[in-house]
C-alpha cells in the first residue's frame, strides 16, 4: 500500500502545482457561490408563505440540497454541483495516465516495480482527494446558516452520499478515459461524453412513460435523483460502486496491457 499512497501523493503535488486545478476550482465554486445566493434570496422571499403551508418546503428543499443539483428546481441558473462535475471531472483527470503517456513517464512508473492496479489507485486516489475537498467547500455554504435554519440533517446526510458516490464514479471514468487514450484533450472528450450519456440515456424512456427497465437502471440520474430526494437504498449504492470497480478495472487492464507489449 505504500506504493499507492506514494503515486497518489505525487500525482497531488502535481494538481496542486497546475494552475487548470486552481482555475477549476475557483470558477466553480464561484459559480455555486452565485447559485447559492439566488436560491437562498428565492428563500427569504417566500419565507412567510412557505411557513404557512403545512408541511412545505425548508431551507433543506429550496437552498441546501437544490445547490447541489439543477434537477430539482425549475431551471435556475447558474448550474448545480452535479452538473459542473460533468464538465469539471473530465477536464481534472484527463493528464492523470494520458498525460504520463504523453510525457513518456508511465513506462518508468511501471519499471520501477509499481504495478498497474496500484498506479491506476493511486492516481485515482489523489482525484478523488481534491473532488471531496470541493465537494466539502461547496457544503459549506449551506452548512454556514445551519445555526440559524432547521435543516433536514437526514435528508442533507443523503444528498451528499448521492454526491460522493456520483463524484467518485465520475472520477473513475475519467481515470478510465485518461488510461485508455495517448493525449489529455481525447481523454477529457471521451469521460464528457460518456457522463453525458449516464445522465442522459434514460431520457427517451421517460418521456415514452417508461419508468422501469434497464434503460432507467443505466443512467447515473436515477440513482442520484432518489439520493437527492432523502431515499437511501443499497440498490442506488451497489449501482455506484459496481461502475467504480468496472472502470478502475479496464484501466489496469490497459496499464497491464501496455506494459506486456513495452
Amino acid at each position: 500500500m505504500s506504493s499507492v499512497f506514494a503515486v497518489t501523493r505525487l500525482e497531488g503535488r502535481r494538481l496542486l502545482v497546475r494552475p487548470l486545478a486552481w482555475v477549476l476550482g475557483a470558477l466553480s465554486l464561484a459559480m455555486l457561490a452565485w447559485r447559492f445566493t439566488l436560491l437562498l434570496g428565492s428563500f427569504l422571499a417566500n419565507q412567510v408563505q412557505l411557513a404557512a403551508l403545512p408541511g412545505g418546503p425548508g431551507y433543506t428543499d429550496i437552498v441546501a440540497v437544490p445547490l447541489l443539483s439543477s434537477a430539482l428546481t425549475l431551471g435556475i441558473l447558474p448550474f448545480g454541483l452535479t452538473e459542473l462535475a460533468l464538465l469539471v471531472v473530465p477536464l481534472i483527470t484527463m493528464n492523470t495516465l494520458a498525460g504520463d503517456r504523453a510525457q513518456g513517464t508511465l513506462p518508468l512508473m511501471s519499471s520501477m516495480g509499481l504495478s498497474p492496479t496500484r498506479i491506476v489507485l493511486g492516481k485515482y486516489m489523489a482525484v478523488l482527494m481534491w473532488l471531496l475537498a470541493w465537494l466539502a467547500l461547496t457544503l459549506a455554504m449551506p452548512l454556514s446558516l445551519a445555526h440559524g435554519t432547521t435543516l433536514d440533517w437526514g435528508k442533507f446526510a443523503a444528498a451528499t452520499l448521492g454526491l460522493v458516490l456520483a463524484l467518485a464514479a465520475l472520477g473513475a471514468i475519467g481515470v478510465a478515459c485518461s488510461a485508455f487514450v495517448s493525449h489529455p484533450a481525447m481523454a477529457a472528450a471521451a469521460s464528457l461524453m460518456i457522463g453525458l450519456a449516464l445522465f442522459t440515456i434514460n431520457l427517451a424512456a421517460q418521456k415514452a412513460g417508461i419508468d422501469n427497465g434497464v434503460i432507467n437502471w443505466l443512467a447515473m440520474s436515477m440513482h442520484l435523483e432518489a439520493m437527492l430526494r432523502g431515499l437511501v437504498s443499497v440498490a442506488d449504492v451497489l449501482w455506484f460502486v459496481l461502475v467504480i470497480v468496472v472502470a478502475l478495472a479496464l484501466a489496469s487492464r490497459r496499464l497491464a496491457a501496455d506494459k506486456e507489449r513495452g
